[in-house]
């Protein structure tokens, strides 16, 4: 899906063999893989429905499946279902709701919730949590926010299990020197846009492979033969 936030990755590509050996990634890359383990654990199973590796996903279905008749007045499924994120990954935030509003009841007791339906706990309150609060976010949380995570001062190298280290200013071959190649080897460079499509791609492939970046870019067939095995 291309948008304007489309990211360029560089993949160096064993030819003859169509094995990704690591890829070229700019800061937006990084702090976009960086940024998926803020995502909640609900948002995560959500983005990678309907197939994925483990049972998580059968306890989110059995939430989905629960009458709100057994669950506690006044509170939204929602919640665990589709959680929002503080910071949500910049592929992503049109998919992950974040979190800006927070309020508490009339009476401003030491309780806040992000809907209005819910209603104050305090002993003899009851009222409905609709008065609105200013959040500050700590220093980190902007920061990050506001300048991603990492420095915009090297290239940055990312294996197919998406272990992401600076590259060497020194030397642009000297990533190339882990791989032991010998003289056969045919390297290609092959440049591939990265949305949000392949964004959620990227999270799925991270949950059950070894070797995202390949099933993403390079065997995408493959991929979603994985995603369809049970």
């Amino acid at each position: 899906m291309a948008t304007n936030q489309n990211m360029k990755l560089k993949l160096i590509v064993d030819k003859k063999a169509n094995k990704l050996l690591f890829a070229e990634a700019g800061k937006d890359f990084a702090d976009f893989l960086m940024s998926l383990l803020t995502l909640p654990v609900g948002s995560v199973i959500r983005l990678t429905k309907p197939k994925m590796v483990g049972c998580v996903g059968e306890l989110y279905e059995s939430v989905e499946n629960l009458g709100y008749t057994f669950i506690q007045p006044g509170l939204d499924k929602n919640f665990l279902l589709n959680p929002a994120c503080l910071n949500p990954p910049i592929l992503l935030q049109n998919e992950v709701p974040k979190a800006t509003r927070f309020f508490s009841c009339l009476q401003r007791h030491s309780y806040v919730a992000q809907s209005t339906a819910t209603r104050c706990p305090s002993p003899g309150c009851g009222y409905l949590m609709s008065n609105e609060l200013n959040f500050l976010p700590n220093n980190t949380i902007d920061a990050f926010s506001k300048g991603g995570f990492v420095k915009d001062v090297v290239t940055y190298m990312v294996t197919d299990a998406l272990v992401v280290t600076p590259i060497n200013s020194i030397s642009t071959f000297l990533p190339l020197n882990k791989f032991n190649l010998n003289d056969t080897v045919v390297l290609e460079e092959k440049v591939v846009e990265v949305g949000m499509e392949e964004g959620l791609a990227l999270l799925k492939a991270s949950l059950q492979s070894k070797t995202a970046l390949t099933d993403v870019f390079l065997q995408p067939a493959l991929m979603q033969l994985k995603m369809e095995i049970p």
